[in-house]
């Protein structure tokens, strides 16, 4: 009877499978490059009359120098102060006005903006990034206005946010060669030292079409679309500084670094974090599913033994950061009430251990199978989605069609690959451990 019952459990998960695989529709796309080496990326979906119009740079804070960190971040916020063409203060508004919304986000290895447009408004988008591209007002009045403004999201995010600090602490242990070593956000004093020149130097080298992607997805015509891209951004100069990404390898960790970390906070909490490898490689999509395993939902492990169960904490996640070159995956737990530390990072440690040696069930396995497919479902699904994704996989592997056949590489993982690689990249004596404690109350 029981085999029956559980027989009958993984097949009902096969075909919820088999249903989930079959809404995976295909996302054709057309790709060009223009003679300076701007990348094109179209996608035509004509069920609404929306579009995406996007850019991506590859820069981030990894293309930064050592004594000029946060330029990457900097630029997110400088480059809507306007161009010899739109006045300071209107970039936004012409967005507005047509009736679509726009933003930008920088991480370690890219910068990425975007316009969420009505389909009659291609123009408008293409023309207002191709503004950003080549006329972009790298002055001192923006510079020093948009210094107050990254200060104060440093303040609001970071220093007075509790627990804000988690990541840059846990990178700057981690690494001690790489650029990752820094955070996005990067130094206020570098920014605060840094020169109008060396303003216009980062916009230069990094802001030219060969070190772009334009990636447009939504209700287009192809040729009209081709048309426009190559109206406003085929006379835009190549760069002439050699872009070169950095080639620094981080030594591995070899012992565990241990630290404290006082913060403006009432609970403490326990950070882990643990190098793994670069996006892309077999084995991080096996990374990417144990971490799932482990902490995405209240029906994960560590949230239901740690926080249902044995009540240590009140909250657990872990999350691996995607990055270009190797990097890390982070656990992290906030103590319950009364609860030490040191007992809350022993049972974390004895969820990883049971997932190095103990094979999950085939009932599990096909839970974190479904749930990997429906993300990518859920990601792909609109056409801001898939302008992004087109970037990143064409950025990051020169494969845009990756959008198309990542997925099978996540199906492609076994339950034995995700216990090896728990065993090999969360390893108990290669790891950065953090204690988030409340500060000394001054007496």
């Amino acid at each position: 009877m029981t085999i029956k019952l559980k027989n009958g459990i993984v097949a009902v998960l096969s075909l919820m499978h088999i249903c989930l695989f079959g809404q995976l529709n295909k996302v054709d796309f057309q790709k060009f490059e223009l003679e300076n080496g701007l990348e094109v990326i179209l996608h035509k979906d004509n069920s609404t009359p929306i579009v995406a119009v996007s850019v991506m740079y590859h820069v981030g804070s990894k293309n930064e120098e050592t004594n000029r960190t946060g330029f990457a971040h900097f630029f997110e916020h400088l480059l809507f102060e306007g161009t010899d063409n739109i006045q300071r203060g209107e970039y936004d508004k012409y967005v507005e006005k047509a009736g679509g919304t726009l933003n930008a986000n920088t991480w370690y290895d890219r910068t990425y903006y975007f316009e969420i447009l009505p389909s009659n408004q291609l123009e408008l988008g293409l023309w207002l990034e191709s503004e950003r591209m080549l006329h972009a007002k790298v002055e001192q009045k923006g510079i020093e206005t948009q210094r107050e403004v990254v200060k104060e999201e440093r303040r609001q995010r970071v220093d007075n946010q509790p627990y804000g600090s988690l990541l840059e602490e846990s990178m700057k242990r981690a690494y001690t060669q790489h650029p990752y070593r820094w955070p996005v956000i990067g130094s206020m004093e570098h920014l605060s030292a840094a020169e109008e020149q060396d303003y216009k130097n980062f916009y230069k080298k990094f802001y030219v079409p060969n070190n772009a992607i334009v990636s447009i997805a939504g209700d287009i015509d192809y040729d009209n679309a081709k048309a426009l891209v190559t109206k406003y951004f085929a006379s835009i100069p190549k760069g002439t500084v050699k872009i070169s990404q950095t080639t620094i390898v981080e030594p591995p960790l070899t012992s565990v670094i241990r630290d404290t970390v006082y913060d403006n906070i009432q609970l403490p909490a326990v950070v882990q974090t643990f190098r793994i490898p670069a996006q892309g490689t077999p084995d991080f999509y096996a990374v990417n599913m144990l971490s799932r395993l482990i902490s995405t939902g209240e029906s994960s492990r560590l949230y239901r033994a740690l926080v249902d169960e044995k009540q240590k904490a009140l909250f657990v996640g872990n999350f691996p950061l995607e990055l270009e070159h190797p990097g890390v995956s982070i656990a992290y737990g906030i103590t319950n009430m009364g609860v030490d530390p040191k007992e809350l990072e022993e049972a974390m440690n004895e969820e990883i251990k049971k997932v190095q040696t103990e094979l999950m069930s085939d009932t599990e396995f096909q839970k974190l199978r479904n749930q990997v497919e429906s993300d990518f479902v859920s990601a792909n699904s609109r056409v801001a989605g898939i302008a992004e994704s087109l970037a990143n996989y064409q950025m990051y592997f020169g494969d845009a069609n990756l959008i198309n056949t990542e997925l099978e590489r996540y199906l492609a993982v076994t339950k034995e690959d995700i216990q090896r690689v728990a065993k090999e990249y969360f390893n108990l004596d290669k790891r950065v451990v953090l204690y988030y404690l409340p500060k000394p109350v001054n007496p």
